[in-house]
């Protein structure tokens, strides 16, 4: 990568640290606890073995949005003819794709170590570290660092089953993929989750042949039937799609063959593997059974998600190491709230946190809001598919579903896939946290045409199911083409 760093400490001294809080992990959790400690008014440590960058700069959300627009251009010049523009012959330079992919995102990940490079001197410790005690850390350079808290950020790491050791190189992972130099001619994508599924469908909307694979049911982790039928319909026309099935794995020369069966059964060969099962928080050599925590079945901490505070130790854990809400915007939130935990240690304050909101950007893109629907939860739908902007644009597809609790209609969750769907999933996700009612929603202003309007079917519907009072000032009726 181009930029350069300037030494993080003094690493030619073998010199024993102290510090009020220890934060293991420089990503975006760690950076946002070190911040939030430091402002409390805590002396801090932030460690880390590269400080190369947080996991959305780097291997995560900037690199993989870069791809994901790389497709999205690629699909408007296929798709142009349907709004009489005649483009001719196109071709995807698979090479000029991925060079402005790694360019942009060292672009993104400097601008991170700049914010890194700005923290107070002595701040930095570069090393890996594990605990030796409940607050004293074993640094890998020999050091020991003693605390007063200690808060656990070291993030999440790739999970790539045994299964695959046998095809080497041929295995990508969201760490590797985007140091592709050219795009593969053929891909199999195992994990349908949300990284498997935005990254199957954009190298697909590239040209790649793709076929997707999971031993799960479902696209994406969706609950909701109808809405995770209507996405798979989408996803269905980019690359083939295998649910449900149990894959084998051998390597023959340069190329991957993979077998599968379940519902269906059958077998590819391949030139590249992206396997995309899971990201397991990454704890597995901080020596945790040294710390005196209770540790859940998978090693990692039990903690209060509310003051992430283990158990009620002195320690402190945040982001996507504590595998609960793997999201950027909550390991932020996370870092904030166990940094200024623990600089205020044995005080420590519950912090309510936000309506569970996770977006997968995908064309069109899924949200999913809140809490799931239960067998008492009011449900109201709309379709998108004769939706008026969303056929202006050529882009009419997908469902949303809000839910909705009775007896006043007050919104609770939603899962939802169309167009506009990452803005669309804002207004519910800050409408459940505000405790809006469906009615409360269509008091407020809707502009035509707009995607945004689309959602008043779905609105309307919970009003009627349980005889909640529609806004008296507000027709009813919709406009052409809403």
């Amino acid at each position: 990568m181009a930029w350069q760093r300037r030494p993080a400490d003094e690493e030619h001294t073998i010199t024993d640290l102290s510090c009020d809080v220890a934060v293991i992990g420089a990503g975006t959790a760690g950076l946002a606890a070190e911040r939030s400690a430091r402002k409390a008014g805590a002396t801090t440590l932030l460690i880390d073995e590269s400080f190369g960058g947080t996991t959305c700069a780097s291997v995560g959300c900037m690199p993989s949005k870069l791809l994901i627009t790389a497709a999205a251009a690629a699909h408007s010049v296929a798709k142009a003819d349907v709004f009489g523009i005649v483009v001719g012959e196109s071709r995807v330079d698979g090479a000029a794709v991925m060079a402005r992919v790694r360019s942009m995102r060292d672009a993104f990940v400097a601008a991170t170590c700049e914010t890194i490079d700005a923290l107070p001197d002595g701040v930095q410790v570069r090393a890996r570290a594990a605990f030796e005690g409940a607050t004293t850390l074993r640094l890998s350079d020999g050091r020991r660092v003693t605390a007063k808290t200690v808060v656990i950020a070291t993030g999440s790491r790739p999970k790539v089953p045994e299964m695959f050791a046998s095809l080497g190189d041929l295995v990508l992972t969201n760490e590797t993929v985007f140091e592709l130099e050219e795009l593969p001619t053929s891909l199999a994508v195992v994990g349908a989750g949300a990284l498997g599924l935005e990254l199957a469908q954009a190298f697909a909307r590239l040209g790649v042949a793709v076929t997707l694979l999971d031993k799960g049911e479902t696209l994406a982790g969706l609950k909701d039937e109808k809405v995770e039928a209507a996405l798979r319909d989408i996803i269905q026309r980019d690359m083939a799609v295998h649910l449900g099935v149990e894959i084998s794995v051998a390597r023959e020369g340069d190329a991957a063959l993979l077998r599968w069966d379940g519902p269906a059964a059958g077998e590819g060969r391949f030139e590249r593997v992206l396997v995309a099962t899971g990201r397991p928080p990454n704890v597995a050599d901080l020596g945790l059974d040294t710390s005196g925590l209770d540790l859940d079945d998978h090693g990692v901490p039990t903690f209060d998600p509310e003051t992430l505070q283990c158990g009620t130790s002195s320690v402190f854990i945040a982001g996507d190491a504590d595998a609960m809400v793997p999201v950027l915007h909550e390991a932020s939130d996370e870092g904030a709230i166990a940094g200024a935990n623990a600089a205020t240690w044995p005080k420590v304050t519950r912090e309510e946190r936000c309506a569970p909101f996770a977006i997968t950007f995908t064309d069109p893109p899924i949200a999913v809001i809140g809490a799931s629907a239960e067998d008492d939860s009011v449900i109201g739908c709309a379709s998108f598919a004769d939706q008026g902007r969303a056929k202006i644009e050529a882009r009419a597809e997908g469902l949303v579903r809000l839910y909705a609790a009775r007896p006043d209609g007050r919104l609770t969750g939603a899962e939802m896939v169309g167009p506009g769907m990452d803005h669309l999933g804002h207004l519910i996700a800050w409408a459940v946290q505000r405790g809006e009612t469906a009615t409360g929603v269509l008091e407020l202003p809707f502009y035509h045409p707009t995607l945004e309007e689309g959602l008043k079917t779905a609105l309307r519907e919970i009003c009627a199911t349980i005889h909640a009072p529609l806004p008296s000032n507000r027709d009813q009726g919709n406009p052409p083409g809403a």
